[in-house]
């Protein structure tokens, strides 16, 4: 565990994020590493077939959160959203299922305030630069009326570059709500 819940605006997850993002917080449950607990966690979740795998462990991040004093810190739950083909192959958005783990812990509704408007490349063997690229301009804000003024938890699978991130919050700010936060699963160096 990563503990950034107790450090959430100085840590350097935040630090990745600085001038990319409108965001306050930034917190991970779990620390990615390569052939480590995580990554065999996220292989579990998002290549075999484990959504309830996600679920469970956004209930426990939840519960930390909750029993941290964040229980009324955020309006809405929000997932990172994958593209619409991508879903129908796996059957679920892996993000989804942990941020409704999440909600259900701190009584608050998970709403998808995002659409993913085109396919990516993974993400897995580019640079930050060819991270960004990837991904910038490939999210829409959807239910827009919704988002104004309203304390956003956004929550992804996992953040290396923080580039996937970053992109959803800049399509979520454009309709004002009042905080942006970031919370995954698991993040690397």
């Amino acid at each position: 565990m990563t503990n950034y819940h107790l450090i959430p605006k100085e840590n350097d997850l935040k630090i990745k994020l600085l001038g990319l993002a409108p965001v306050e917080m930034v917190m991970s449950y779990l620390r990615f590493s390569k052939k480590g607990f995580s990554q065999k966690l996220l292989h579990q979740i998002k290549y075999k077939n484990k959504p309830e795998l996600a679920r469970v462990l956004g209930l426990h991040y939840g519960y930390l959160l909750k029993e941290n004093g964040f229980m009324n810190n955020w309006s809405h739950v929000v997932p990172v959203p994958l593209h619409i083909r991508k879903q129908e192959i796996r059957g679920y958005n892996q993000s989804e299922q942990f941020a409704k783990g999440i909600a259900e812990a701190l009584e608050i509704d998970c709403k998808v305030f995002l659409l993913r408007k085109r396919p990516t490349e993974t993400q897995t063997n580019k640079s930050r630069i060819e991270r960004w690229e990837n991904v910038s301009a490939v999210f829409e804000a959807c239910s827009t009326s919704e988002i104004k003024g309203q304390r956003i938890l956004l929550v992804d699978d996992v953040m290396t570059t923080g580039a996937t991130l970053a992109s959803c919050a800049i399509s979520l700010n454009d309709y004002q709500p009042e905080t942006i936060d970031l919370a995954v699963l698991a993040a690397g160096n």
